[in-house]
């Protein structure tokens, strides 16, 4: 989806790195498409926060940095070009470890699928990312998902 840079939510924000970690989706997407900041800034910040927070909480069982700064850098210059690809375009996600998602592996905790990389997104991913999300990785769940703690 490609929206009409003239129809981009506004952010009136003066945005500090740490600051944007603590965002919701709605005010990076505003922050992202109006300029304030780029979706690499932002990116990098989640990966800064999940470096220093991950050793401790293991919340992040894969991660894909090098593809979401890709990803950061396409979304920043598709905002030159005038183009928004949707309402989280540029906005830094996880999805649990469930979802299968493209070259990236997938092992819903499961011992058995540890080596597991789909070649195709699971329908949700795919819908993330057709309205402009970027995967930064993969959330820790229950072996199988089949416990109700996450």
């Amino acid at each position: 989806m490609v929206v009409n840079i003239d129809d981009r939510p506004s952010a009136d924000l003066a945005i500090q790195g740490s600051d944007l970690v603590f965002m919701t989706a709605t005010e990076l997407a505003a922050a992202i498409c109006s300029g304030a900041v780029s979706a690499t800034e932002v990116v990098e910040a989640y990966l800064a926060q999940i470096a220093a927070q991950n050793p401790d909480l293991c919340a992040i069982v894969t991660l894909d940095a090098e593809r979401a700064r890709q990803q950061a850098a396409l979304a920043d210059a598709a905002l030159e070009r005038g183009e928004i690809w949707g309402p989280l375009h540029g906005v830094p996600i996880t999805v649990k470890d469930v979802f299968e998602t493209a070259g990236l592996r997938t092992t819903s905790s499961y011992g058995m699928l540890r080596n597991y990389v789909p070649h195709q997104d699971a329908t949700i991913v795919q819908r993330l990312r057709a309205v402009g999300a970027i995967i930064l990785g993969k959330t820790n769940l229950p072996e199988r998902a089949v416990d109700i703690q996450t």
